[in-house]
């Protein structure tokens, strides 16, 4: 997707740096707000990684995860379109997200306040524990933080095969923000700890951040700027919507299970199948924010 080569985005969110010690001296701590969550849905996007077994111990607060870390300012949209630097890209992302889910939120009534982005280098420490690049990226809810290591994206190239390209990329950041907005409205919380399957709690609940992702790819480039200037996006093109569908069916369960040459068993399904993951990206994409009920639909 491209941004508006003249545009400046106006946005204290996203950080970078803030690598600590890894997980070794401890486990993702699950929890925040009071909510129970299952951790391997919020935190492997990509590799399905089973942490529910471990303890919360060892967390750290959120005031000790910022040491280390350092504010992303003065990206444009010409330096966001440069294919090598993803840093500014995710501040332009997380720019037009925060115009899109600030507007959206108010419109329903809905007290509002973006999460914070982090991009790190192999391991990072955070409220939810200890992770590395092996996680993916994932969403902290204590924190209300989205982690991201920008090495990622070039994995999902190389090794899962992904097209690529700056929407693929976005539509990564845009489906841990989704995250975030079932994290304020209280969505995340109705995940059942241990749900697994095509139908399953989890699987809806990654299958809602999809399609949330598709909802602001449709409406970024209607997404003004606020002093009601052009918007920092321009519409995508249909290559680069195939490159995001591309990314959605790249890292379907079923596909990474038969890369991984386990077969294929839909009951340990924990984030949906490409066919599902691509089908409510499009509910979202053509259908807006009120098309994204994964919770009451009778089959996801």
């Amino acid at each position: 997707m491209t941004f508006r080569g003249d545009a400046n985005f106006d946005t204290t969110t996203v950080s970078r740096g803030g690598g600590g010690r890894g997980p070794g001296g401890g486990a993702i701590a699950v929890g925040g707000g009071g909510i129970v969550t299952v951790i391997l849905v919020i935190i492997s996007m990509v590799f399905g990684v089973d942490l529910t077994g471990l303890a919360p111990s060892d967390p750290i607060s959120p005031q000790s995860q910022q040491q280390g870390t350092e504010e992303v300012t003065g990206c444009t949209g010409e330096d966001a379109n440069d294919p090598a630097n993803v840093t500014c890209r995710m501040e332009g992302g997380a720019d037009s997200m925060s115009r899109f889910w600030t507007t959206t939120m108010e419109a329903n009534g809905i007290e509002y306040a973006d999460p914070s982005v982090q991009l790190f280098d192999r391991q990072v420490q955070t409220g939810c524990g200890g992770a590395t690049s092996a996680v993916g990226p994932f969403y902290c809810p204590p924190d209300q933080r989205i982690y991201i290591d920008t090495t990622f994206f070039q994995q999902m190239r190389d090794q899962f095969g992904a097209e690529g390209g700056s929407l693929a990329e976005l539509y990564v950041l845009a489906h841990e923000w989704g995250h975030h907005i079932q994290q304020v409205t209280g969505q995340l919380g109705r995940v059942q700890q241990g749900d697994s399957g095509p139908q399953s709690s989890g699987v809806r609940s990654e299958l809602q951040a999809d399609c949330y992702a598709g909802a602001w790819i449709a409406a970024a480039s209607q997404t003004r700027d606020d002093d009601g200037g052009a918007p920092i996006l321009v519409e995508p093109t249909p290559e680069e919507i195939a490159q995001a569908m591309d990314a959605a069916q790249t890292i379907g369960d079923d596909r990474l299970q038969e890369m991984g040459g386990g077969g294929v068993n839909p009951e340990s399904w924990t984030h949906g199948s490409s066919e599902q993951r691509m089908t409510w990206l499009t509910n979202g994409y053509n259908g807006g924010v009120g098309a994204c009920d994964t919770w009451n639909a009778p089959e996801v």
